[in-house]
């Protein structure tokens, strides 16, 4: 078997980090990003030791403590008290346990550490303004058309996110649902809360019908804010439209004021809210020699912290089976089968926490007192697969 050249649509943190792992499974890789230039939308993001198991062994492990910020657990709160509903610990004890460590990152950063790898790397080439105009699936490889110009290679992989152009050319238009939710994202500068305010480690406030969550990015230096509202009447999917924080204040009126000081500091340039759509799991991910990855498979909502790093395993198992010899179709359909069911259970978990992160009155009093008495079992489970040897079994 000769090299099998893949095409990726779209430069994310799944398109950039499957090119890397197919790079280092010795496949070339070109990346087609649309942008005219590969960047994200200021946001934090948390990479659990799941998918940091992936980024070092990429060799990204001292790129990821530069820019990172290495909390020191997970905490439940309660919305009004501030009382503290459960915790459990990272930092020392995450890479103890995991072996890896657990990063809390500004987006754009973990894109640029991507980029720089792949840049340095001569098996991958990077394309920007390259807006994919027509996919061209064969019985033998695949093609994508840009600007008037075919390029040809053995894969074609869709890492194009949650509106992905290469899912809609398989498998047609889908029709998402709206699940009642809107997300607000904000960032607030370290330096301008008191000292102590903001604890080191993520903290999800839990209340009536909503829920807010922080933790510190870029090394301490920002704090990251997703704040997420059950309300109707806007259905926009989308990370980059701006948010009044206004609007933002009203919704959380009456929360504890750890909560009021996080929105007044809020930077006002980097406020934004998007409607949460859900979408059922896809039967299949793949026709011929053509597949998906990450959102524009598998889109999770944002209640496990789990959408990249899912996409970052995603990234490592198809690397794998795609660099193992035998026919490609099949290749592709042993990918589906190890990460279907897993990115199934994130999905649904996503879900169920939608509504458990929400409870109102005597549900509420109840879950508090179960999450009390819960124990690190789902946890152990999450971050402790490996991708690196999911194809060994």
């Amino acid at each position: 078997m000769g090299e099998r050249r893949v095409l990726f649509v779209g430069g994310g943190i799944g398109g950039l980090t499957a090119a890397l792992c197919c790079a280092r499974q010795g496949l070339p890789a070109s990346v087609f990003e649309q942008a005219p230039e590969f960047g994200e939308v200021g946001a934090g993001i948390q990479l659990s030791p799941n998918c940091t198991r992936v980024l070092h062994d990429l060799g990204l492990a001292s790129e990821l403590s530069a820019v990172g910020f290495l909390p020191q657990g997970v905490e439940m709160r309660d919305w009004k008290s501030g009382r503290v509903l459960s915790f459990n610990p990272l930092g020392d004890a995450a890479l103890e346990q995991f072996g890896f460590p657990y990063y809390h990152v500004h987006r754009a950063d973990l894109l640029q550490v991507l980029v720089k790898a792949a840049r340095e790397n001569p098996r991958i080439a990077l394309h920007t303004d390259a807006r994919v105009e027509r996919i061209a699936p064969r019985t033998s490889g695949a093609a994508v058309e840009i600007g008037g110009v075919t390029h040809e290679g053995d894969l074609l992989v869709g890492a194009d996110g949650i509106h992905s152009v290469v899912r809609t050319a398989l498998f047609g238009a889908e029709a998402p649902t709206f699940t009642g939710n809107v997300a607000w994202r904000g960032l607030v500068p370290a330096d301008r809360l008191p000292p102590g305010l903001v604890r080191p480690m993520a903290t999800a406030w839990w209340g009536p019908n909503k829920h807010f969550v922080h933790y510190y990015v870029r090394r301490g230096e920002l704090v990251n804010c997703v704040c997420v509202v059950e309300k109707q009447g806007w259905e926009v999917e989308s990370w980059t439209e701006r948010g009044d924080q206004a609007e933002l204040k009203a919704d959380f009126a009456g929360w504890h004021d750890t909560i009021q000081q996080l929105i007044d500091h809020m930077d006002p340039d980097a406020c934004y809210k998007w409607a949460l759509f859900d979408r059922p799991p896809m039967a299949r991910w793949s026709e011929g020699c053509v597949t998906l990855l990450g959102d524009a498979c598998h889109p999770t909502l944002p209640f496990m912290a789990q959408g990249a790093a899912m996409a970052i395993e995603d990234a490592a198992v198809l690397a794998r089976c795609v660099s193992q010899a035998g026919d490609l179709p099949e290749s592709l359909a042993r990918y589906e089968s190890l990460r279907r069911s897993r990115t199934a259970r994130v999905q649904a978990g996503s879900r169920r926490n939608a509504r458990i992160f929400h409870l109102a009155g005597f549900k509420a009093w109840l879950r508090n007192r179960a999450v009390g008495r819960a124990s690190g079992g789902a946890m152990r489970k999450l971050y402790g697969y490996d991708a690196l040897k999911a194809t060994e079994v």
